[in-house]
């Protein structure tokens, strides 16, 4: 970026709420970022506490007025929830919808039917990477523990050597793949194109997948040699049906918001004419909302009606998908609020101006900010909405590739190096009854290869593209 268009930039910004110096701005934010760090970590306070408390910190520090300090909280808590919102709730329907049909299942099975041998680590990739498109972390993880452990017991296999490609397939779909909370709230804070950076995130996807699963599995499996638990293996969903949707009717399902949106993403670059009717319609079923709501009601009769769901069992299976994700909502949403107030207090300006001063590439700047918050808070999600706002002033003078990488950096550095403060890693260590040290071995150091490699992988393309 250039030092002209810096002065541009800054010249269009809006003013302003104080009048701090850079030296002022940078204490606030450090404060600001001290402050939600200490209260997730130290006093356990919910992460939508933590970030409310920190913006007011934040502004406070850097001398505004407080009225216009809760304006800009609340313009951004309320612009991101407007944003990713809906998105996420679709995506929460439909993850429900998959687990409870045992559509997820029939995956699962159907690709384990044709898997064997060296291949199923490649399966298990496989299996984690469908399943985890439209499915939480912390959801994916419930759901294909079962199925990593009976498969480690049943073939004999290490643990590592079956659970680390599953952890990697959905690890990589939760930072790098929208419709996940993650990716989604880094494009709405950068103004990224959607269709482009899903498309960009599964090309940096496939390769880091690769590494940090099946190829890095083997050393995992050497450095931690242990056997399934059995004591952890619990109940599939789909035990307790008496029949379950088809393979290819479910992976339809799963993969249509995918597919609508790349299709967009395509159109516009071939068609290119905004007034075009053909791009106009793809303009409209390519919208996230349309793709993921279309596959919400597809799911109906291709998951749910098959598995003997009937209507009355559809509402209250909405209503319990949506409970869970309303503590994932108020994250989102307060992070939103701290990304307004950063830039609000013209925090963007004082990055737009570091990074010129410092020569500090902008993929490599976000990366390395969602690195140190990653590594403060154990949060992904919390990494990902301060990275954003901190360098969301950098995608204004970008192409839309380059926007759309931005948002990639950010998601790789959100992943970097899961540690005792971070809710997965617990979830990993006693789902496979391993130690912490083992754990780290493990899992954490799987989290480091998955954010360097695609780290690596954004900047390359940076440069090609």
């Amino acid at each position: 970026m250039t030092r002209l268009s810096v002065e541009m930039l800054a010249a269009d910004a809006p003013e302003p709420i104080t009048s701090a110096g850079h030296a002022q701005l940078g204490i606030a934010v450090l404060a600001g970022i001290a402050v939600i760090v200490l209260l997730i970590t130290k006093f356990k306070l919910h992460a939508f506490l933590s970030l409310t408390i920190g913006s007011l910190a934040l502004g406070a520090i850097a001398g505004a007025p407080l009225d216009k300090v809760l304006l800009s909280f609340s313009t951004g808590l309320g612009s991101t929830v407007a944003g990713v919102g809906v998105l996420i709730a679709l995506g929460a329907i439909l993850g429900k919808m998959l687990a409870d049909s045992g559509g997820a299942d029939q995956i699962v099975d159907t690709i384990l039917e044709k898997a064997g041998g060296r291949s199923m680590p490649w399966a298990m990739v496989l299996i984690a990477s469908v399943i985890g498109l439209p499915l939480f972390f912390e959801v994916g993880i419930v759901l294909l523990i079962p199925v990593v452990l009976m498969v480690a017991k049943r073939g004999n296999y290490s643990l590592m050597r079956i659970g680390i490609p599953a952890l990697a397939g959905l690890s990589v779909m939760h930072g790098l793949v929208p419709p996940h909370p993650g990716p989604l709230v880094a494009i709405d804070a950068v103004g990224a194109d959607l269709g482009v950076t899903l498309g960009l995130g599964v090309l940096v996807a496939i390769p880091t997948v690769i590494i940090a699963g099946p190829v890095f599995s083997k050393y995992a499996a050497r450095w931690v040699d242990v056997p399934a638990p059995e004591k952890m293996i619990p109940q599939r969903a789909s035990e307790e049906l008496d029949k379950r949707p088809g393979f290819g009717a479910t992976l339809f399902t799963v993969l249509l918001p995918v597919l609508l949106m790349l299709a967009k993403a395509l159109v516009d670059i071939v068609v290119d004419d905004p007034e075009n009717p053909v791009q106009r319609v793809f303009d409209v079923i390519g919208a996230p909302m349309i793709a993921l709501l279309a596959s919400v009601l597809v799911g109906i009769f291709t998951l749910l009606r098959p598995a003997g769901f009937s209507k009355e069992r559809i509402s209250p299976l909405v209503e319990k998908s949506l409970m869970p994700i309303a503590g994932i909502l108020l994250i989102v949403g307060a992070g939103g609020g701290f990304k307004q107030t950063l830039i609000d207090t013209g925090v963007g300006r004082m990055v737009l101006d570091i990074s010129e001063d410092w020569s500090i590439p902008a993929l490599l700047l976000a990366w390395l900010i969602a690195v140190v918050i990653r590594l403060a808070t154990g949060s992904a999600t919390v990494a990902t909405v301060s990275a954003a706002g901190l360098v969301a002033p950098l995608a204004a003078d970008m192409s839309t590739t380059h926007a759309a990488l931005l948002v990639l950096a950010i998601g790789a550095g959100s992943l970097f190096f899961s540690h005792v403060n971070d809710a997965g890693f617990w979830m990993v260590k006693e789902y496979f009854g391993l130690s912490v040290g083992q754990n780290i071995k493990t899992w954490s150091v799987m989290e480091t290869i998955i954010s360097v490699v695609a780290g690596a992988l954004v900047l390359l393309l940076s440069l090609v593209i």
